[in-house]
């Protein structure tokens, strides 16, 4: 059985491949009322697109998106809205190596393993363009908790990490890296551009935070905040770690170094610290909620790697085609994406009990 759907009371459907016609969600759940349109959405899908840069992928793909239902006069309306993004610039033939033999990294034969077939042209469903859909997706959400604020930025490409002294979020647009550090943004361009030249390629590490979310949203044991974030970023293709606050960091730490010290404010709790990254026990605390990324490097590369063939030959793979050299990059947008369908999911989970 396939899972396709994600949300509780918010749920949004993906649909499509990488090389078909067009891909794209359905948002069911939303309040009706709201005002949307696809000049919304478009800037945050504009983020996204690849070929804007020497430093992604040169498919050229404008991904408009069109609402095909659920939206009258400028609101939505209750009903499924449902959203779709079509494909213009695919080049299946790239692929005909990848037919005959596994990408190691990827997804190719995994999708073998479990469905006995697989769209091998860019990977099918297994292919990063499906976050497109998700962006458009998210775009709607946002609309739904204008009250919160998310940003997210590439804070580590390899092993070179921004400088947190040098931070100023307003970089963050200025650069090709969605970096917030300018200083890291210059060394990141011979980095990138040796890799992508070299015929390889290097992870990444997105972090992403969200302001004015207030305390209570997510419920205790099976329904965290935490652990939805984490199941959704985890969802995103590439990722292969998430952690909330400090994370793994906090195993270093002492108790009273890992606690967020409280004191009496004039608009209640005021917090001195955030280790937790603004969730405790599975709920909001009303802090910024934060969590971090990781990326593992784009598996399609024109390097020869040992591999075998579909028939179980010993061979070597070197992907052609247009590939990402760091695919956290263009994965900035889906982190902030899947950001806000998680709490705007969350926020109607906890009106729905809480009033």
């Amino acid at each position: 059985m396939s899972w396709n759907t994600f949300g509780r009371v918010l749920r949004f459907t993906t649909w499509g491949e990488s090389h078909g016609p067009a891909l794209g969600a359905v948002l069911d759940g939303c309040p009706p009322g709201l005002a949307l349109s696809e000049d919304h959405i478009q800037p945050f899908m504009d983020a996204r697109k690849p070929g804007q840069s020497k430093y992604t992928t040169q498919r050229k793909e404008p991904d408009t998106v069109r609402v095909l239902s659920g939206v009258f006069e400028g609101k939505t309306t209750g009903t499924p809205i449902s959203l779709m993004i079509e494909n213009v610039d695919q080049r299946s033939k790239d692929y005909s190596e990848v037919a005959k033999a596994y990408r190691p990294g990827h997804a190719d034969y995994a999708y073998d393993a479990k469905y006995g077939f697989r769209d091998y042209r860019g990977g099918g469903r297994s292919s990063a363009r499906e976050t497109a859909a998700r962006v458009a997706a998210g775009a709607v959400a946002r609309v739904i908790m204008p009250e919160v604020t998310i940003t997210a930025y590439v804070s580590q490409i390899g092993d070179d990490t921004i400088d947190p002294a040098n931070i100023d979020f307003a970089e963050i647009s200025n650069n090709p890296f969605f970096c917030p550090d300018p200083v890291a943004a210059k060394r990141w361009e011979k980095l990138v551009d040796d890799a992508r030249k070299a015929g390889s390629s290097l992870g990444a590490v997105v972090e992403c935070v969200a302001t004015g979310v207030p305390a209570g949203w997510g419920a205790p044991v099976y329904a965290k905040l935490d652990a939805d974030l984490a199941g959704g970023m985890m969802s995103i293709n590439a990722v292969k770690g998430v952690e909330i606050g400090d994370g793994f960091g906090a195993a270093r730490l002492s108790g009273e170094q890992n606690a967020d010290p409280m004191r009496s404010g004039a608009n209640g709790p005021e917090f001195e610290a955030n280790h937790a990254g603004g969730i405790a026990g599975g709920i909001s605390t009303g802090q910024p909620v934060v969590c971090r990324v990781a990326f593992k490097p784009t598996s399609s590369i024109l390097t020869p790697v040992d591999t075998i063939s579909s028939s179980g030959e010993n061979t070597q793979i070197q992907t052609k085609g247009r590939h990402d050299p760091c695919v956290g990059i263009r994965g900035t947008p889906v982190v902030e994406a899947m950001m806000a369908l998680i709490l705007a999911d969350h926020k109607m989970l906890h009106r729905a009990q809480c009033g």
